[in-house]
């Protein structure tokens, strides 16, 4: 998968695993990522699909936390929730939502399969381990997208590793780019009530 990768992102990662702030910062990252999806929805969709992103990317931010602990780069911690919101949106059907194709998605899945696998995670159960013990909440499908796909913002060609856009436009390959030294968590997204890219 191609993703960016600026001094917000690390800005992201300071907050969700520092005390107190991290609260705040998971609270905002999902509010800026649950945005971020429903713009590429359908309008008549989006409030339909909005307690169901907020739930399912407040677990996400669980599983970025945990990515991180098992000694992922920061770069793989994040693709790793994004490969989670694909199989997710691509067991709904929304597929306009989708970063990847259908057919990259086994490939994505391999990459991380050990982890995917410690913590139960599969294209149909894209939380495994990480679902909240409540549940999340449902969302109606629209299965007649997968028929044939509508891919409006996928990006294929990119399954074979995690491609990371730095701010000066060079595509790294394979996330292991070094972190910045005093990264202010205030600067996170959602932190700093500025729009932002995930």
């Amino acid at each position: 998968m191609k993703i960016r990768q600026n001094i917000r992102h690390w800005a992201a990662k300071k907050a969700l695993t520092t005390p107190v702030v991290g609260d705040v910062a998971n609270d905002k990252l999902v509010d800026l990522h649950t945005s971020i999806f429903l713009n590429k929805a359908d309008e008549e969709r989006r409030e339909e699909r909005r307690e169901h992103l907020d739930d399912f990317f407040d677990a996400t931010m669980d599983t970025y936390v945990d990515a991180l602990q098992a000694g992922f780069a920061e770069a793989e911690a994040r693709e790793i929730t994004h490969v989670q919101a694909n199989f997710d949106f691509f067991t709904h059907g929304w597929t306009e939502m989708m970063e990847i194709p259908a057919d990259e998605l086994e490939e994505h899945y391999r990459r991380y399969e050990d982890f995917f696998t410690e913590h139960g995670i599969t294209i149909d159960d894209p939380l495994g381990g990480f679902r909240p013990a409540d549940g999340v909440a449902d969302a109606p499908e629209t299965p007649e997208r997968l028929k044939p796909p509508e891919y409006a913002n996928a990006l294929a060609g990119f399954a074979d590793d995690v491609y990371v856009e730095t701010d000066d436009g060079e595509t790294v390959v394979g996330g292991d780019t070094d972190e910045p030294e005093d990264v202010d968590p205030a600067t996170a997204p959602g932190l700093d009530e500025e729009e932002a890219r995930v």
